[in-house]
């Protein structure tokens, strides 16, 4: 009944294993992608908190899984989007009460949105934070995305702003300090099939 957060730098490849983990152990797999998804719908939809108040934890994790995706980030729509702006200490509040309730059933891969702050006192919780050179981390975009080197060197950029300005909502400015992981992986010195390894051995003691 464990829990796995992943915390990365992104191209580091911790989404892919993330994936992966989620396949090996038979858990549940939950990304930011998807667990935005459960905020808008909680936040805007009646039926979505009704869902999410009322529904055991295993029926609330199908329910976030079936809703379908939003083009754009929650923390990058336009103040002008009424209907699905949600200002930042009020999404963090959300993501305190949503990631806790996946968690609480165990069994569960949750990659991204400050997982290892949310669960930082839960038990039989394993935080892995994954690193790697940034040419590694340009080198795993263009070719996962295949996309243009510059418009890799951009998409990184924008989203390791993403990520500072999602801490700054938390309040922490900490969020790749080795000492908040019970695992720290450098993929640039990894495969991936090592780092799943390492994971498994861990998860398994």
């Amino acid at each position: 009944m464990s829990v796995i957060t992943i915390s990365r730098q992104f191209g580091a490849e911790g989404k892919t294993l993330g994936r992966r983990l989620a396949d090996t152990l038979g858990y549940y797999y939950a990304d930011e992608d998807i667990i935005e998804r459960a905020v808008v719908e909680i936040y805007v939809s009646p039926d979505g908190r009704k869902i999410f108040e009322a529904e055991p934890g295993d029926k609330l994790k199908r329910f976030i899984s079936m809703l379908n995706p939003f083009g754009t980030s929650l923390m990058e729509l336009p103040l002008s989007d009424k209907e699905r702006y949600i200002e930042g200490y009020k999404y963090v509040e959300l993501l305190n009460l949503i990631i806790p309730k996946i968690a609480k059933e165990g069994n569960a891969v949750i990659v991204g949105r400050g997982g290892q702050y949310v669960l930082h006192d839960f038990e039989d919780t394993y935080h892995i934070l994954f690193v790697a050179k940034e040419e590694d981390r340009i080198k795993f975009i263009e070719n996962d995305y295949r996309v243009s080197r510059e418009r890799t060197i951009q998409i990184l950029k924008r989203m390791a702003k993403r990520r500072a300005n999602l801490y700054s909502y938390f309040g922490k400015k900490d969020y790749d300090d080795p000492k908040l992981y019970d695992l720290v992986l450098n993929m640039s010195l990894l495969s991936i099939d090592k780092a799943e390894e390492l994971i498994c051995k861990l998860i398994n003691g």
